[in-house]
């Protein structure tokens, strides 16, 4: 574990420890999803009747943690425990949260740790999530945090100070290697995203395509474009690139 940020003094660290004991790890701040139907087994990941399946989905602020992290926050040994399984196959929600402590003692209290581990950590927030904790987090694709700014981690067992990490994720789509041919894409194409919501209706453009073969078609974006575009009372999806567009009710 690193030297603290001198901004952010020791002793009241420690208090936020004892407060992250005392606190349950109760189930807030994951993921949420809109746009959904049922599976079917004998088509490509998400495939329904035949066609791609379009879910939209908000994802909340979460941090992404190492295997060293986890045993540094939640005590030696520890490993993540999945409480709720993702839309994407192989990704939950873990039990464990953290605290997120940026300048002047500023601080988002039960942060969803994603899982599994990985190999660099990272926080994941909405625009205003930053703001709240006064820092300038860039919008970054997952995983690109070379030159971000970090904050303190506080877990029941310990805290880590992050030099890098902190991003506003930048909005994307998984897809698989079906969807990509439906739709004329590739991996690293921007799409665009027509939310049809009473009132409120949005195009967001540069939408990310992100292609795995076990990938489910899915599109993320944060809790401010979620709410700017009232998400959860849409009554269309429209994904489209070249003239090409899949709907979903």
């Amino acid at each position: 574990m690193t030297t603290l940020n001198p901004a952010i003094d020791r002793e009241y660290i420690e208090q936020l420890v004892r407060t992250a004991i005392r606190s349950s790890q109760s189930a807030i701040n994951e993921p949420s999803a809109a746009i959904r139907t049922a599976s079917d087994h004998n088509s490509p990941p998400g495939w329904v009747n035949g066609e791609p399946n379009l879910r939209v989905s908000i994802s909340a602020r979460h941090c992404h943690l190492t295997d060293e992290h986890v045993e540094i926050l939640f005590g030696r040994g520890s490993v993540l425990e999945p409480d709720k399984d993702l839309y994407q196959d192989g990704f939950y929600a873990a039990k464990q949260t953290v605290m997120v402590v940026g300048p002047r003692r500023r601080m988002l209290p039960n942060v969803r740790v994603l899982g599994p581990t990985r190999s660099a950590s990272q926080v994941e927030l909405a625009l205003t999530d930053s703001i709240s904790l006064g820092i300038n987090a860039p919008i970054r694709h997952s995983g690109d945090i070379q030159g971000t700014p970090g904050c303190v981690l506080v877990g029941p067992a310990g805290t880590v100070q992050l030099d890098r990490g902190v991003i506003r994720a930048a909005r994307h789509v998984h897809m698989n290697g079906s969807d990509a041919a439906h739709y004329g894409v590739s991996n690293g194409d921007m799409m665009q995203l027509r939310i049809v919501s009473p009132s409120c209706s949005v195009t967001l453009e540069d939408v990310l395509v992100r292609e795995d073969p076990a990938a489910k078609l899915e599109v993320h974006i944060d809790t401010d474009e979620g709410n700017a575009c009232n998400l959860d009372s849409a009554t269309e999806v429209i994904l489209k690139k070249s003239g090409c567009k899949c709907h979903g009710h």
